[in-house]
């Protein structure tokens, strides 16, 4: 397994709309490994390939205490929303910044497993939150999308100042 580059915002990467797997073999369980473990790295409870400069729809998840209840989303299709919420996100591509985004409360996705298996699942509280931010990545779109201009704006100067700042630190 290896741990792999989480691009942050505003890498135009992050835009990317990802494409349909049609094939899913030995190949793509090694990035589904890598992601689990990028994940649980960083850490955080959700990754999408998007964010790894992977531009295929995948998503992994995990949002147990013990992080031992990893899920693998294959080209993911909410299929119902019901209710709204407002709750705290934040993102591994943009790290360090957490902020209100208004939510589906319940939701029902369809996927393929790591194993091609088709399943639904019907959630709500942090795992349907933790899949429709993680479905956004899949479509090219971040939590930050979420805010207001100008709160965006002022978080894209930081994180590009903090950027420039790690990239000196480096040379």
């Amino acid at each position: 397994m290896a741990k792999l580059n989480i691009l942050h915002f505003p890498d135009k990467r992050l835009r990317t709309k990802a494409k349909d797997i049609h094939v899913i073999d030995d190949a793509l369980r090694v990035i589904v490994s890598n992601m689990l473990e990028t994940m649980y790295d960083a850490p955080g409870v959700g990754l999408a390939a998007t964010q790894v400069n992977i531009h295929k729809r995948l998503i992994v998840i995990d949002v147990s205490e013990e992080k031992d209840q990893p899920l693998c989303f294959i080209n993911p299709v909410i299929t119902h929303k019901e209710g709204v919420e407002l709750g705290q996100e934040g993102c591994l591509s943009v790290p360090g910044y957490y902020e209100d985004v208004e939510r589906a409360e319940t939701i029902t996705v369809t996927a393929l497993d790591k194993d091609a298996k088709p399943f639904e699942l019907t959630t709500d509280g942090l795992l349907a939150i933790c899949i429709q931010h993680e479905i956004d990545h899949l479509d090219g779109k971040l939590f930050v999308d979420y805010l207001s201009p100008l709160k965006r704006n002022r978080i894209r100067k930081k994180l590009e100042r903090l950027d420039k700042d790690q990239a000196l630190k480096q040379a």
